[in-house]
């Protein structure tokens, strides 16, 4: 497999995992009468705004997509889509970060159950479409590159994924990231990470297995869900 393929697969999983853990996280603290988990979630949110939504869409709008538009109109309408879809969500997610510290700051107030509920809905339609977009990508454009693009293309390619990775795929090195990795890590609760065991989930669960967390997520994830799931 070329290492652009390798790596947009793991990083796609990951955010995949993150974004799966995001709605969890929510839809548990919900269930059992629990504030929200403000630090994990916006530690959550920060990753997406740093790396998926600044580099890996980057990569993708600048590098991937206009070598496979300069030797196919094929997938022409789904590449304008996603071009557009990554031109939206970053907006959505520096949106989201503001209701994440509005809702913080506004939890005692009158309105705060009516803004928490907009957050939620918020937050699991940003999921939903992510995890669509995601889908396109991995049901017809990656196919579609491996099929038109010439060894040329993929040793530039290659070249210019291999020099900045996800965090939360990439192990070996000195990476600016690591520090977000690590206090992701350390935030999100238990199971979901290492950070202080959540009764709400740990109830949940009792005797069983708990959610696979992006820390265990492997990179055929996404590839699996093909055309079912999607920025």
């Amino acid at each position: 497999m070329h290492a652009t393929l390798r790596i947009i697969r793991d990083e796609h999983s990951s955010l995949s995992a993150v974004l799966r853990s995001i709605g969890l996280l929510i839809a548990e603290r919900g269930r059992h009468g629990l504030a929200p988990d403000y630090r994990a979630l916006a530690a959550m949110l920060f990753y997406i705004d740093e790396f998926p939504e600044k580099v890996h869409h980057t990569k993708e709008t600048a590098l991937l997509f206009p070598k496979i538009r300069a030797r196919s109109t094929e997938a022409a309408a789904a590449l304008d889509r996603l071009d557009a879809d990554h031109a939206r969500s970053h907006r959505a997610v520096l949106d989201l970060q503001h209701d994440l510290l509005a809702l913080e700051m506004m939890s005692e107030a009158a309105d705060a159950p009516a803004r928490r509920a907009r957050f939620e809905d918020e937050m699991h339609a940003y999921i939903a479409a992510y995890l669509d977009h995601i889908g396109v990508e991995e049901a017809e454009i990656l196919p579609l590159a491996e099929r038109v693009l010439s060894p040329a293309d993929w040793a530039e390619l290659d070249a210019a994924f291999m020099h900045n990775r996800d965090p939360l795929t990439h192990r070996e090195g000195d990476d600016a990231f690591r520090p977000l990795f690590k206090r992701i890590l350390m935030t999100l609760p238990a199971p979901l990470g290492l950070g202080p065991a959540l009764d709400a989930l740990q109830k949940s669960y009792p005797g069983g297995e708990p959610p696979r967390s992006f820390w265990t997520s492997t990179s055929g994830d996404a590839a699996q869900r093909g055309a079912k799931a999607v920025p």
